[in-house]
């Protein structure tokens, strides 16, 4: 019989990078016989297996209102290390009723305890552990040093406390070198390296009826090439490289499409890319409006598309950011058999480039000589064809599923004592 899993975090919903990775994990520990459960302040898994405590968001109201008086400042008040300990005081208290009413055995707290963007229920983790010594796996995606927004602050004695803790039931795991490092010099906690993975084992089946006139319904011709930016539309997704390649490229065949709006960050950078993309008469489409976490019809009744339909009905993928934590839509890209031109962001360049794949890699800015590359994939099918393939196997090798049961069995036997994985 296996573990019961308890996964805590402060959101477990939609297509953020730590649900994502969270389900994956879930998915290879339940082929295991491991049952998972959640607790989160916002989820979308089924009632039956979840805890949903709003103060555990980091979007609630209190955790915003002391969010709001400790980043970018140096002193704090004493009412506000009073609230934080209240906060902290009562979600410990819910993750005891978490563990009790599901009879847990195992913790993986998701980036929780990594990146502070609900600073209490970090602390409320961190005193958990040391009273319950509960054996726990640490799955850390993004550290607080790594984000300019948490550099001035008034917490550092929170931060050293629970950002992340150590203790002898607490195993540590990060998605790339460079965190690795960085955890064993800032907090000398050792850790295992399991990077973000997708089922390679596994291929997409093909486009089904809903998904067959995608490209009909965003207004890509049948003699017109799409060339999908799968991102947000913010700046360190560095898409003014994409609207270049285009304009270099020469043709109006090329149609730039992106898939996700700007958010919560502005519009001043989408405003820009319009400029950018008019000015050099490159067609740009934003298709946000179209794109959705499920299929749906709007209130006109148009379908709405997941990403995942829009995937194989793209000729290429650009993905020239300027920093990514790992690269989800990198994967994604190779999953589904479809070219891609990368910027070596740091963490492709360690993490990624030596595995040997095949790919126009722009570093910093487009060369001709990438233009080239990208063009040569673009109008030699059979180039196209042997790019594709060789890259699905080299991420198969280095980036499925089997990579991940394999390091999820090192770390349940780790901190249980018992190789049932």
């Amino acid at each position: 019989m296996g573990e019961r899993i308890g996964f805590v975090s402060t959101r477990f919903a939609g297509l953020d990078g730590v649900s994502l990775e969270s389900a994956k994990w879930a998915q290879v520990l339940w082929d295991h016989e491991h049952v998972s459960y959640w607790y989160a302040g916002r989820l979308d898994r089924a009632p039956d297996i979840s805890l949903c405590v709003p103060e555990a968001y980091f979007g609630h109201p209190e955790v915003q209102w002391i969010n709001d008086r400790i980043w970018g400042r140096t002193h704090r008040d004493p009412l506000v290390s009073q609230r934080i300990r209240d906060l902290s005081a009562y979600l410990k208290e819910t993750l005891y009723t978490f563990v009790d009413r599901f009879d847990l055995s195992v913790l993986i707290i998701q980036n929780a305890i990594t990146i502070p963007m609900n600073l209490p229920l970090g602390v409320a983790i961190a005193e958990f552990i040391n009273e319950t010594q509960i054996p726990c796996i640490a799955h850390h995606h993004d550290f607080y040093w790594e984000r300019q927004r948490f550099m001035v602050n008034a917490v550092h004695d929170y931060l050293d406390a629970a950002f992340p803790c150590r203790h002898p039931s607490l195993q540590h795991a990060v998605i790339n070198l460079a965190a690795q490092e960085d955890l064993a010099w800032r907090r000398g906690i050792s850790s295992i390296l399991i990077p973000n993975v997708l089922d390679f084992e596994n291929p997409p089946p093909p486009v089904d009826h809903y998904a067959s006139d995608v490209r009909a319904e965003i207004g890509i011709g049948p003699d017109e090439i799409m060339i999908l930016q799968p991102t947000r539309i913010v700046p360190r997704k560095g898409i003014e490289h994409a609207i270049k390649l285009i304009e270099m490229l020469g043709d109006p065949k090329y149609k730039l499409v992106i898939s996700h709006e700007a958010g919560d960050e502005g519009f001043d950078y989408r405003n820009i890319l319009s400029e950018l993309a008019h000015a050099a008469g490159v067609d740009i489409r934003f298709i946000a409006t179209r794109i959705g976490e499920v299929r749906q019809l709007d209130s006109e009744g148009k379908k709405i598309y997941t990403l995942w339909d829009l995937y194989p009905h793209a000729d290429l993928i650009t993905y020239p950011s300027l920093y990514e934590g790992f690269g989800n839509a990198f994967l994604e890209a190779l999953y589904f058999r479809v070219p891609v031109l990368i910027n070596r962001y740091a963490i492709f360049a360690r993490d990624i480039e030596p595995k040997g794949f095949q790919l126009p890699v722009m570093d910093g800015f487009l060369t001709r000589k990438v233009v080239e590359e990208v063009r040569r994939l673009l109008e030699d099918p059979t180039h196209r064809q042997e790019t594709v393939e060789h890259n699905y196997e080299m991420a198969k090798r280095f980036f499925s599923y089997a990579v991940l049961r394999r390091k999820l069995r090192s770390l349940v036997t780790n901190i249980t004592g018992l190789d049932n994985l």
